[in-house]
């Protein structure tokens, strides 16, 4: 119990739910403390009922006046039953935890893939207040595209692409833009998506000297640092040359340029 105590349990009602496609659920919850402590790219794990030993990690997509926004895949039992809650329900969270991502200034991507789109709006509400900001989100096919109309008041460009070609390009985010990157257009590059293509953008941020921060996804049990589970491999000057840190609570942001894929 002492290492939860530097950590904050919200009660935080529900005022918006919405179904926004298939097994996609979009969810704004009011709380004070979390609208005026959560930042971007951080996450909130999720109490799904007393039946759930583990709470459920889900990232924060936007933050509002009065709480937060967040957006959620139904993948198993817990997040079935979060998926069950109504308006007027309360949830108890945890957050929000971990470090999010370090918005720097110059003409910045945004690079999103699958359910690694939705922790990225608060980050294209903030990096684009003063610099100039292009979005590439990537889909598998053009029923699941959303978030279009909300991304686009809030980026320079905005780029769309379907694994099947259903709509817009036809392949993933980091195709739709890769030649543009690797032009030198970009000063900073910050993506959240499935692991093959976050691999591919650090090959390519590597190569070219670019900044990029990326958020990593990796099964968590506590969410704070203490299971130790969710750990990752990070470059060290040590005799092995890697060390572990762990997503929830060194990440799940991190410099792409120091993280062993």
């Amino acid at each position: 119990m002492e290492h939860l105590e530097k950590y904050q349990v919200a009660t935080a009602n529900i005022i918006k739910m919405t179904n926004l496609c298939g097994t996609i659920y979009d969810v704004t919850v009011e709380n004070e403390y979390l609208a005026k402590a959560s930042r971007c790219g951080q996450f909130v794990h999720i109490d799904c009922g007393d039946e759930f030993v583990l709470r459920r990690p889900i990232s924060i997509c936007e933050v509002t006046d009065s709480g937060i926004r967040f957006i959620f895949d139904v993948r198993g039992k817990g997040t079935k039953r979060l998926s069950e809650k109504q308006v007027g329900d309360s949830l108890d969270i945890l957050g929000p935890l971990g470090n999010g991502f370090a918005v720097r200034k110059g003409k910045s991507l945004i690079l999103g893939g699958g359910i690694g789109v939705y922790p990225l709006y608060e980050l294209a509400k903030q990096a684009s207040k003063e610099n100039p900001c292009d979005v590439a989100l990537g889909f598998r096919t053009k029923e699941l595209v959303t978030l279009e109309d909300e991304f686009k008041t809030k980026c320079d460009n905005l780029y769309i692409a379907t694994d099947d070609g259903s709509y817009g390009f036809h392949g993933n985010a980091l195709q739709a833009v890769k030649e543009k990157l690797e032009s030198g257009a970009y000063e900073t590059v910050y993506a959240c998506g499935p692991l093959p293509m976050l691999k591919a953008l650090k090959e390519i941020t590597d190569r070219n000297n670019i900044f990029c921060q990326i958020s990593m996804e990796e099964r968590m049990g506590c969410g704070i640092g203490a299971c130790l589970c969710c750990n990752i491999k990070v470059e060290d000057d040590g005799e092995e040359g890697f060390k572990h840190l762990h997503v929830c609570k060194d990440g799940p942001v991190f410099n792409a340029k120091e993280v062993l894929l």
